[in-house]
């Protein structure tokens, strides 16, 4: 370390190009990680998460001629008696691959605890950080030896939710903007041309990793009594300069150039919906990403929250984004022959009510709803319970979100019933219901 130069200074420079440790400085909440070792190879998740609470009554479950009906008319789509909305064309093409639930009960009306729960498919509690099904997924099935984060989000919902008691190595990493690279991953500008960029890299890291190792060390810890407290701490002290040395190894690998879309050509873009539609860049990115063998990615469109103005807001606004994003995403998978390592999820925090209320909108509604997915081992083409004539009430097989967990992990080939340890020491499975029959 040069003269002058203090401890704070250093890890101040370090951290400008290890930005991979921001997603969780509290590390100490990843004292127990996952204990169940189910690796598989090359399978993916890609969340797409509709911040706001989407109209399930005017995407995937019309109610034509009812009074709850809305605007929108049913269309045909490639599976053979499935309807959804006209305002998603290019995904009713597509829905030979993709398959709905109708009935999903969640009684959550909270945009904050619906947030938390649907992610992570518990209550939110003031005990128990739970992580999202990202790091979940990330941690039993990332390998090693990847140079990518097993869990980015396309936007800051995956990072509000995070990794809970997995600890910062299965936290997400988060870009912004995916149309373009990530600003964090790039090298400090005082690091100087590219051609010396790498090698001063690699002394700030061998020395940034030689600080690390003494404050792993058990003896940095001798305000704690117990052993196992040391122990554990020592653990994350490493889990957190792992992460610090996957954010240094990025910054100076070619995959950081996966990030970038702006080498994609003129028809994927358009396919995707064109430059100005960021749900349909992010969905680019997501599919980018896996190829590449990331994990988890999770795509936010925001913006449902329509308690007026639902249906010109889904005519001129999300509805095109959705589908062109969604559309194109799933034709992309297919045709690339992806689709069967990956698994798509489409949802978000609950749907709207039935009744369309006096400012043309729809309300907060988790009585009842619908999400959309496919890929991996899930059965496409299905649909899952039904609701009554005016939507107001399941009328077949409801299904809760810990079935909707076992079917999404069952489609990723894992085990519902796998268990991880919290922060308490308590196994806990990684859903707490069953796969739903037909689906997988």
């Amino acid at each position: 370390m040069t003269s002058g130069m203090s401890r704070r200074h250093f890890l101040t420079h370090v951290a400008g190009a290890s930005a991979l440790a921001v997603p969780s400085l509290n590390f100490l909440n990843g004292l127990k990680a996952a204990e169940t070792k189910l690796k598989k190879d090359n399978k993916s998740l890609i969340v797409m998460w509709m911040g706001g609470g989407p109209s399930h009554m005017d995407l995937w479950d019309l109610k034509p001629g009812e009074q709850t009906g809305g605007e929108f008319k049913p269309i045909g789509t490639k599976a053979s008696g499935v309807e959804i909305s006209e305002v998603l064309p290019t995904i009713a093409e597509q829905f030979a691959h993709l398959s709905l639930v109708r009935s999903l009960v969640t009684n959550e009306g909270s945009h904050e605890r619906g947030t938390v729960l649907m992610n992570t498919g518990r209550q939110p509690s003031p005990v128990v950080s739970y992580p999202a099904m990202g790091a979940v997924a990330s941690s039993l099935l990332t390998s090693k030896d990847l140079a990518l984060p097993g869990f980015i989000g396309v936007g800051g919902t995956a990072q509000r939710i995070g990794a809970g008691f997995l600890g910062m190595m299965y936290a997400p990493f988060t870009v912004q903007n995916a149309g373009q690279p990530p600003q964090n991953i790039a090298a400090p500008a005082s690091l100087g041309q590219a051609e010396e960029m790498e090698e001063r890299l690699r002394r700030r890291q061998r020395l940034f990793s030689t600080i690390e190792d003494d404050f792993a060390g058990a003896g940095t810890f001798p305000t704690l009594k117990n052993p196992d407290e040391r122990e554990a701490a020592g653990s994350a002290a490493q889990a957190h300069e792992a992460v610090y040395k996957k954010g240094f190894d990025l910054t100076v690998s070619p995959l950081r150039k996966v990030f970038d879309i702006g080498t994609e050509d003129k028809k994927t873009i358009d396919m995707y919906g064109g430059r100005n539609n960021q749900f349909g860049m992010g969905c680019l990115l997501a599919r980018k990403l896996v190829e590449k063998g990331v994990t988890c990615v999770e795509v936010d469109l925001g913006g449902w929250d329509n308690h007026a103005g639902v249906f010109n807001a889904i005519r001129t606004g999300n509805g095109p984004r959705l589908d062109k994003g969604m559309g194109a995403l799933v034709k992309d998978l297919v045709d690339r022959g992806m689709w069967k390592n990956t698994v798509v999820l489409w949802m978000g925090e609950f749907g709207r009510t039935p009744r369309i209320n006096q400012n043309n909108g729809r309300d907060h509604w988790a009585r009842c709803w619908s999400v959309a997915l496919g890929g991996g081992a899930i059965n496409g083409g299905q649909v899952y319970g039904a609701t009554s004539k005016d939507g107001m009430d399941v009328q077949d097989n409801p299904a809760s979100l810990g079935d909707l967990f076992a079917t999404v992990y069952k489609g990723l080939g894992l085990d519902p019933g796998a268990q991880v340890r919290d922060n308490l020491g308590r196994p806990l499975s990684i859903a707490e219901g069953k796969p739903l029959k037909g689906l997988v």
